[in-house]
C-alpha cells in the first residue's frame, strides 16, 4: 500500500443547507479531505461561512453548465438553459452539442464559467482544485476553456474522473461490471485527451477517481472494500453526503441515499482504515507545491 494517496470529496456544496452541514460533520469528525462549491447554488453563502471556519479543508469550484443555477442573468445563458427557462438544462448530448456546433453558445458558456471563478475570487477562499458538474469539464471546449483560464485564476489541479472497471465493481460488491466496462471504453477518448492537456498545461490530477459509477450508493462496506485494494497513485473518492434530502429542482435523485454517504465518512472502521500506513489521506493543493487565493 505504499505510496498511495486518498483525496476525499464531496461535491455539490453550497447547493443546500443539509449538504453544507454534512460536509462540515464529514470534514470535522471524519476523514472529508475536499469539498467543489457551487458558487450559484441556494446556500453558497452559508457554505462559504463554514468553509471559512476549516481551514484544513481544500475547497474548489465545482463550474456548472448543467443541471444547476446560473450565475449570471437568464438572458445572458438563454441558450443553455432548460424548456423553462429556470436553470441549465440536464440534458448533458444537448448542451455538449451546442457547445460543439454554436459560436454564440460558447460565448455564454464561457461568461458563465468567469462569473463563477469570479465569485470564487471574491471569497478570498484559496482555489483547491477545479472540477466540473456532472463531470462536464471533460468536455473539450470546456477542457480548452479551463486550460485558458488557469494563469488568470490560478488553476493548479483540475479533477481527472478517470475510474478503473475492476477496482470500483469490487468496491460495489462485484455489481455493475458491464456497464463500467462500457463507460470506460465510450469516455477513454476524452480521458486520453484530458490527461495529455492537463499535463501539457502543467496542472497537477487525480491518478483515479471513484464514485462515478455509484453516486449515492456509497455506503461503510464499499468504502472499505476499495481501500483494501486501492490502486498506487493519488485516488479521489467523489460523494454527495448530506444530512437528508432537498427538494427540486436540484434535490438529488430520489434513490440516492445521500445520508448513507454522510454515514459512511464519519464511520469510525472507515476512520481507522483511512488512517492505517500506507495512506495518506489529501487534497488537491498537497499533491503541488503551493495554493494560493485565487
Amino acid at each position: 500500500m505504499s505510496g498511495r494517496k486518498l483525496i476525499i470529496t464531496g461535491d455539490d456544496f453550497g447547493m443546500s443547507v443539509e449538504v453544507n452541514e454534512a460536509v462540515e460533520e464529514a470534514h470535522r469528525r471524519g476523514v472529508l479531505t475536499s469539498a467543489s462549491l457551487v458558487m450559484a447554488g441556494e446556500a453558497a453563502a452559508d457554505a462559504i461561512a463554514r468553509a471559512r471556519r476549516m481551514p484544513a479543508l481544500g475547497v474548489g469550484l465545482h463550474v456548472a453548465l448543467l443541471h444547476a443555477p446560473a450565475a449570471l442573468s437568464k438572458e445572458q445563458v438563454a441558450d443553455l438553459l432548460d424548456e423553462n427557462g429556470c436553470g441549465f438544462s440536464r440534458r448533458t448530448w444537448k448542451t455538449g452539442c451546442k457547445l460543439a456546433l454554436f459560436p454564440h453558445v460558447r460565448r455564454q458558456a464561457l461568461a458563465e464559467v468567469r462569473a463563477q471563478f469570479e465569485l470564487f475570487r471574491k471569497t478570498g477562499l484559496a482555489l483547491d482544485h477545479v472540477d466540473g458538474h456532472k463531470h462536464f469539464h471533460q468536455h473539450p471546449w470546456l477542457l480548452a476553456a479551463l486550460i485558458a483560464l488557469a494563469p488568470e485564476y490560478r488553476i493548479r489541479a483540475i479533477r481527472l474522473p478517470r475510474e478503473p472497471a475492476l477496482c470500483s465493481w469490487r468496491a460495489a460488491g462485484r455489481v455493475g461490471l458491464g456497464r463500467r466496462l462500457l463507460d470506460v471504453a465510450g469516455h477513454w477518448p476524452l480521458l486520453r485527451l484530458m490527461r495529455r492537456v492537463l499535463r501539457s498545461a502543467g496542472i497537477v490530477s487525480n491518478d483515479w477517481f471513484f464514485g462515478k459509477h455509484d453516486g449515492g450508493a456509497i455506503g461503510r462496506n464499499w468504502v472499505l472494500r476499495l481501500l483494501e485494494q486501492l490502486p498506487p497513485g493519488v485516488s479521489e473518492i467523489g460523494l454527495h453526503p448530506a444530512r437528508r434530502s432537498w427538494p427540486p429542482p436540484y434535490g438529488p435523485p430520489t434513490h440516492w441515499r445521500v445520508t448513507d454517504e454522510l454515514e459512511a465518512l464519519i464511520d469510525p472502521d472507515v476512520v481507522a482504515a483511512c488512517r492505517r500506513p500506507g495512506v495518506r489521506l489529501a487534497k488537491f493543493s498537497d499533491l503541488s507545491a503551493e495554493t494560493v487565493p485565487c
